[in-house]
C-alpha cells in the first residue's frame, strides 16, 4: 500500500483526529475501492452513491474533504458543488473526479472552487498526494490553492513547432507576458499551457477564459469577484492567484473590463464588486487573439495601455498548412487520445490517407484535424482508415455544415473575421458602383457619412 500521509497527519491520526472524507461516486467498485484505500491510510470514510445521499452525509459527518464524481444519475457533481458553495462560504476542499475527463471539465470545476481534478482511471499515488495536499491547505482560503496538472506538449517535430517550444521555455523563465497570435484552431491555448508548465507558476492553476463568452454585464464579477454581506465570490484573477490566467481572444473584451484589468495588472491588486478592501494577487496573465489587435487599438476599440502591457512579446502560432509535415504525428496523437480517453476502438491511417491529409488545406487547423479523427474513429469500421473513407468523411463534413449550397470561403472564418470580410466586399462593390463617391456610397448603403469614413478606414478600403 502506498503511504503518503505526512508526519503531522500521522500525529493527528494517533490523537484520534483523523480527517473525515466523504466519497461520492455512483460506481460501487470505485466507491468501495477508494473507501478501502483511504481507510487503510488512516482516514475516516463515508460513502454516497448519489447526490441525494451525499447531501445527507455532508451534514451528518461534517467531512474535512470531499471526493466528488462529476457524472451521477440524479444530480451531476458540478451542480452539486455549486449548491454547496452557495450554502456556505468556507466549504471544505472538494476534489472532482470524472471518467470522461477533459480540460474543459477541469477548468469549470476549479473555476467554481474545487481544489483539484482527478481523471479516471485514478492514479492511487496521485490521489493520495492530492488528498494530503488538500487536507493540509488552509480551508479558509479554499479555492486559492487550486491546481490542475495537465501535462501538455505541442505535437510535432517540424522546425516551426520546435522553434516555438524553445522560445516558450526561455520566455517562461522570466514570466514574460505573451500575446499569442494566430488563426482559430491553431492551438494557442495549448502553447499557453506549455508556457505555464515551464514557468515559476507551474504549481498553481492554469485557468483558461474564453473572453467572448463573458457578457459585459457580468464581466466585472467574473473577473474580480463579488462581496455580498458575508458571502464572497472569487473572480477569475483571485482563483488564478500564483498561477496563470489565459485570456482567449482578448480583443472581445469590453472597454470597461479592459480598464479594470489594466489597473489590476499595474497594481497587482483589485477590489471585488461590492468590496472595500484590496485583494493582492500574483498572477501570470497571457492572452491570445486571432484579429489584428494593433488595428483595434488604432481605431479605439482596444485600450493601447492594456495592449502594450499584455504584449511584451508577440508569438505567432502558424496555421497547420504551414507545417503540414506534422500532420501524421497529429493523426497518431489523436488516435491514441480517443482510444485512451473515450475508449474508441483503435484504427490506423493508411499511408495514402496520411499523404492526402498532409496536403489538405485544414482551414480549421488542428481543431479541425481532431474532429476529423474523432469522426473517423466513431463512424468507421475496421482497423485501417483508407483514402476513400477519408475523402468521403471530409466531403460529408463539408456537406453537413452547409447542405443546400456551396460554402463561401469566408464562412470558415471566425465570426468577426467573416463579418469584416463580408463588409469589405460589400462596401467595395457599392463603392465601385457609385463611382468612388463617398456621398453616393453613404446614400446607397444607408450609413451616416462620419461612420462610413470610420468603417472604410477600419477595413483598409482606400479612398
Amino acid at each position: 500500500m502506498i503511504r503518503s500521509i505526512s508526519t503531522q497527519f500521522k500525529q493527528n491520526i494517533m490523537s484520534n483526529q483523523s480527517p473525515r472524507i466523504l466519497v461520492v461516486d455512483d460506481e460501487p467498485d470505485i466507491r468501495h475501492l477508494l473507501g478501502e484505500i483511504l481507510e487503510d491510510e488512516g482516514y475516516q470514510v463515508s460513502m454516497a452513491e448519489n447526490a441525494s445521499v451525499a447531501k445527507v452525509l455532508k451534514i451528518s459527518t461534517q467531512p474535512d474533504l470531499i471526493l466528488l464524481d462529476i457524472w451521477m444519475p440524479d444530480t451531476d457533481g458540478i451542480t452539486l458543488l455549486k449548491e454547496w458553495l452557495a450554502e456556505e462560504k468556507t466549504l471544505c476542499p472538494v476534489i472532482m473526479m470524472s471518467g470522461h475527463g477533459s480540460v474543459e471539465a477541469a477548468v469549470e470545476a476549479t473555476r467554481l472552487g474545487a481544489f483539484d481534478f482527478l481523471e479516471k482511471p485514478l492514479s492511487l499515488a496521485k490521489l493520495l498526494l492530492i488528498v494530503e495536499k488538500a487536507l493540509e491547505s488552509d480551508q479558509q482560503n479554499m479555492g486559492l490553492h487550486q491546481s490542475i496538472h495537465v501535462d501538455v506538449e505541442p505535437t510535432g517535430k517540424s522546425a516551426a513547432v520546435a522553434r516555438i517550444k524553445d522560445q516558450l521555455k526561455r520566455l517562461a523563465q522570466h514570466d514574460t507576458r505573451i500575446l499569442f497570435v494566430g488563426e482559430a484552431g491553431v492551438g494557442k491555448e495549448l502553447y499557453a499551457r506549455y508556457l505555464h508548465n515551464h514557468s515559476s507558476h507551474k504549481n498553481g492553476a492554469f485557468i483558461n477564459v474564453a473572453v467572448g463568452s463573458i457578457s459585459p454585464e457580468n464581466s466585472a464579477v467574473e473577473f474580480f469577484g463579488k462581496e455580498d454581506g458575508h458571502k464572497i465570490y472569487q473572480g477569475l484573477l483571485e482563483r488564478a492567484n500564483n498561477g496563470t490566467l489565459f485570456l482567449g481572444e482578448i480583443g472581445d473584451m469590453d472597454k470597461e473590463t479592459q480598464l479594470r484589468l489594466l489597473s489590476a495588472l499595474e497594481s497587482s491588486s483589485f477590489l471585488r464588486v461590492g468590496g472595500s478592501e484590496a485583494v493582492n494577487v500574483d498572477v501570470h496573465v497571457v492572452a491570445s487573439t486571432r484579429m489584428a489587435l494593433d488595428e483595434e487599438v488604432r481605431f479605439g476599440r482596444f485600450r493601447h495601455e492594456l495592449y502594450y502591457l499584455l504584449n511584451e512579446v508577440t508569438l505567432t502560432i502558424p496555421p497547420l498548412r504551414e507545417h503540414s509535415e506534422d500532420v501524421p504525428a497529429l493523426l497518431n496523437f489523436y488516435v491514441d487520445y480517443f482510444v485512451t480517453h473515450e475508449k474508441l476502438a483503435f484504427r490506423r491511417f493508411s499511408m495514402a490517407a496520411q499523404n492526402y491529409l498532409r496536403n489538405y488545406s485544414w482551414r480549421g487547423n488542428v481543431r479541425e484535424l481532431k474532429n476529423v479523427v474523432q469522426r473517423l474513429m466513431i463512424l468507421g469500421v475496421g482497423e485501417a482508415i483508407e483514402l476513400d473513407e477519408v475523402k468521403n468523411t471530409l466531403g460529408k463534413i463539408s456537406n453537413d455544415s452547409m447542405p443546400m449550397y456551396s460554402v463561401p470561403e469566408f464562412f470558415n472564418l471566425p465570426l468577426k473575421e467573416a463579418r469584416d470580410y463580408f463588409e469589405k466586399a460589400y462596401l467595395e462593390y457599392h463603392f465601385e458602383k457609385t463611382g468612388g463617391s463617398v456621398a453616393k456610397l453613404s446614400a446607397a448603403v444607408g450609413m451616416e457619412r462620419t461612420h462610413l469614413y470610420r468603417k472604410l478606414h477600419s477595413l483598409n478600403i482606400k479612398l
